[in-house]
């Protein structure tokens, strides 16, 4: 039984909720599925991947706080310090509304050279119809391409080259698909 959601408007209000309050915290971008979701693609997910810049252990106790305000809840604690161990450990914690089991937001903090990219590089892409910060197009076709490489990612990547041909950059592309090989040799 494959569990996910392929409902826009069910992923789209989510992230929207979401992304509100995450955004009077911290910086965000969303990436992966969700983005060739927004971007055509007809397929189901079970979650939305969100980079965030880190901050501070105070300022994340507030930002959970007003989520729980918002009903909605991390699946890995109800403890704002355990999950603040969670994202400094470079693990992901998953937000989900009190009441549903998904969709699920799966936050991380950023961790490395290529997160820090991905985030000055954020965008809103027009074609969306959504006013959220998703990480460029060229790194996720990258990163689908050279560190995924499942064949469902492979294919976002492939509908991704269609959907936003006239503004792809495979010098950049490559540059990044170059940089995730020197990561991985870490």
């Amino acid at each position: 039984m494959i569990r996910g959601i392929s409902n826009r408007n069910i992923l789209d209000e989510f992230a929207i909720n979401f992304c509100k309050i995450i955004e009077k915290y911290t910086e965000y971008i969303i990436v992966s599925g969700f983005l060739v979701i927004s971007s055509g693609r007809v397929r189901s997910t079970e979650d939305i991947d969100m980079i965030i810049k880190p901050i501070q252990k105070e300022k994340f106790k507030l930002l959970h706080n007003e989520l729980i305000k918002k009903n909605f809840i991390c699946m890995q604690s109800d403890d704002p310090e355990n999950i603040y161990l969670y994202l400094k450990d470079n693990l992901s914690v998953r937000y989900t509304y009190k009441d549903q089991p998904l969709p699920e937001m799966e936050v991380k903090f950023a961790v490395d050279d290529l997160d820090l990219y991905q985030l000055s590089t954020k965008t809103k892409l027009q074609l969306t119809g959504l006013d959220l910060y998703f990480g460029s197009v060229n790194m996720n076709i990258a990163f689908k391409e050279e560190y995924l490489k499942s064949p469902k990612d492979l294919e976002d990547a492939k509908h991704l080259r269609k959907v936003y041909h006239d503004t792809i950059n495979e010098a950049e592309i490559n540059k990044i698909k170059q940089k995730i090989r020197q990561l991985r040799l870490k």
